[in-house]
C-alpha cells in the first residue's frame, strides 16, 4: 500500500467513526483554470473535499506569477496549479512559501507543453520556425522555457520574435495571423487543432530538448500549499491532501470520466475535451527516485537559465503527507 492510499483509507476512516465530526474548514485556493488543475475540479464535483470536510473557496488566478504573489501575501493557501520554476523561485525569497503535495508529469504522451504553428505558415518541425512571429504561455519560466527549446533547435533569439500572451487570448490571436505560432499550453493547443487553424510542431519538448529523453518526467507544474498553512492548520491541509490523492487516483483509473471535468470548469469547449491529454499526476510521497531526479534536472535547468536564482534542493520543497 502506498503512503498515498494509507492516507486516504486512514481519513476516510476516521470520517466514519461514528461522533467523529471533523468541522467543515474553508481552504483559499488560487486556481489556474487550465488542463492541469483537473485534480482540483474532479475533487470538487465529486465530493472529495466535502468528504474531507473542506470547502475551497476559490479565486482564479491567470498564471505562475498572480499565484506567487498571491502565496507570499497569504492571500491564498493552496495554489492549484503553479508553474514549478516560478515556485521554486518563490522558495528562494520566501522559504518555504510554496511546497508542493503533488506533480504534474508532462511528455509526449502526456501533452501539456507544446510548439504550434498556424496553418499555412510553412513549418513541419521547431527548426523551420525561423522567421516566425512567435507568442509563449506567460511567465518568465515559460518564456525562457521556450527560448531554450528553439536554442536546441538552432535557433537563436533574432531568428523569430516571441512575446508572452495570456493564455485564453492564444487562439484568436493564432486564428487571427496575428503570431505565426508559438509555445502553448493544453488545452489551446487542441481547441486550436479542432478549430482547424493551426498544427501541433511537437509536444512533450521540455522531456525531450531539456530533459534529454522523451520518457522523462517534466514536472513543470503541481499543487502547492504555504508553509504557513500547513503549520497553522496541520491537519486541514492533511484533509485536503487527502482529497487531492483521491482525484489522483480517481483520474489515472478513469481517464475518459476525468477530462469531462474539463467542460465549464476551464476554458475548454465541450467539442475539444475528449481530445484534451491527461497528465501523469503524482502525489510528492510517492515519487520514484528516477521521478525525483527528473525533478531535480529540471529545477537545476531553472537555475540555468536564471529563472530560479540559486541552485536548490526539490526534495526541500516536497510536502509528503
Amino acid at each position: 500500500m502506498t503512503r498515498t492510499a494509507a492516507l486516504i483509507g486512514l481519513l476516510a476512516g476516521l470520517a466514519a467513526l461514528p461522533g467523529q465530526s471533523l468541522a467543515q474548514d474553508k481552504v483559499s485556493v488560487g486556481v489556474f483554470p487550465v488542463s492541469s488543475s483537473l485534480p482540483y475540479f474532479v475533487a470538487l464535483d465529486l465530493g472529495f473535499f466535502k468528504e474531507q470536510n473542506i470547502e475551497p473557496e476559490m479565486t482564479k488566478l491567470m498564471g505562475g506569477p498572480s499565484n506567487v504573489a498571491a502565496m507570499m501575501t497569504n492571500q491564498i493557501e493552496v495554489s492549484v496549479v503553479l508553474v514549478m520554476l516560478e515556485g521554486l523561485n518563490a522558495n528562494v525569497k520566501k522559504p518555504g512559501v510554496a511546497m508542493y503535495i503533488g506533480l504534474n508529469s508532462q511528455t509526449k504522451v502526456w501533452k501539456m507543453e507544446q510548439f504550434v504553428v498556424r496553418n499555412g505558415f510553412p513549418a513541419n518541425s521547431i527548426a523551420d520556425l525561423k522567421g516566425a512571429k512567435l507568442m509563449s504561455a506567460p511567465g518568465p519560466a515559460n518564456l525562457n522555457t521556450a527560448k531554450a527549446i528553439l536554442a536546441k533547435n538552432g535557433l537563436k533569439e533574432g531568428d523569430y520574435t516571441i512575446d508572452q500572451l495570456d493564455m485564453g487570448q492564444h487562439v484568436n490571436a493564432v486564428t487571427a495571423g496575428t503570431f505565426d505560432g508559438g509555445y502553448t499550453l493544453e488545452p489551446n493547443a487542441s481547441m486550436m487543432i479542432k478549430a482547424g487553424v493551426a498544427r501541433s510542431l511537437e509536444a512533450g519538448v521540455i522531456s525531450k530538448y531539456i530533459l534529454g529523453s522523451e520518457t522523462a518526467d517534466a514536472f513543470a507544474a503541481g499543487c502547492a500549499m504555504t508553509s504557513d498553512f500547513i503549520q497553522k492548520r496541520p491537519e486541514v491541509a492533511k484533509r485536503f491532501a487527502a482529497a487531492w490523492a483521491k482525484a489522483i487516483a480517481f483520474i489515472n483509473a478513469n481517464p475518459d470520466e476525468a477530462r469531462k471535468h474539463l467542460a465549464k470548469n476551464t476554458f475548454t469547449p465541450d467539442n475539444v475535451v475528449d481530445m484534451v491529454s491527461m497528465l501523469g499526476y503524482v502525489m510528492a510521497g510517492d515519487m520514484s527516485p528516477k521521478q525525483l531526479a527528473d525533478f531535480q534536472a529540471f529545477a537545476d535547468f531553472g537555475t540555468s537559465i536564471g529563472v530560479v536564482p540559486e541552485k536548490v534542493d526539490v526534495t526541500e520543497f516536497l510536502q509528503k503527507f
